[in-house]
């Protein structure tokens, strides 16, 4: 039933599921991708010393580190935010505030 709805709600929003078939992992490589490197780079150098420190301290290091100024090979070796910007810059309308 839910899959049902959530296939209406696509096609209503003219927007084309990607779905690969049962055991391909190509629709979840770049969540494995950022999450292997959250832990490679944050979560396993260290130990928290409490679930609300880690919390902080991993909401940070996408907020600040990950997307202002860790560079992404993917992308040119340009950080998330300055991707977005030059494409956001290639429109013909201004970015909205």
């Amino acid at each position: 039933m839910a899959s049902g709805d959530y296939r209406d709600a696509l096609l209503k929003a003219d927007i084309t599921c990607s779905m690969s078939r049962r055991a391909n992992c190509w629709d979840n490589v770049v969540a494995e991708s950022f999450f292997g490197t959250l832990k490679i780079e944050l979560i396993y150098p260290r130990i928290f010393s409490t679930r609300a420190t880690a919390r902080t301290i991993v909401a940070e290091w996408i907020e600040v580190f990950y997307n202002q100024q860790r560079s992404h090979s993917t992308i040119g070796y340009l950080t998330p935010i300055q991707f977005e910007e030059n494409y956001w810059s290639t429109l013909d309308y201004p970015m909205a505030a």
